[in-house]
């Protein structure tokens, strides 16, 4: 009873992190949101008995692709810009 009730807690955080990732405006709570994402992915696996998957998805999901992605928004703008029609009509 306890497992499930886990599971149901974790799948709500999945789905919440991954709302917050596509409706956040600025880059970096997205990015961390989707670190959050592999977390509970990561967690899942574990659970489904495929550690090698789980360490996987830690190694991968968690540090390696949210550190690019933390750089690249470091080197680049952090805030996604205001476009009004008229400047998006000039395109």
């Amino acid at each position: 009873m306890a497992l499930i009730l886990f599971l149901i807690v974790m799948a709500i955080i999945l789905i919440a992190a991954a709302i917050y990732a596509v409706m956040q405006k600025d880059l970096l709570y997205a990015v961390l949101a989707t670190g959050i994402i592999s977390v509970v992915l990561s967690v899942f696996f574990y659970l489904l008995q495929a550690p090698d998957v789980a360490i996987t998805e830690a190694a991968i999901g968690i540090a390696l692709t949210t550190i690019i992605f933390i750089i690249t928004i470091r080197n680049t703008s952090r805030n996604e810009e205001e476009y009004s029609e008229d400047h998006i009509k000039k395109f």
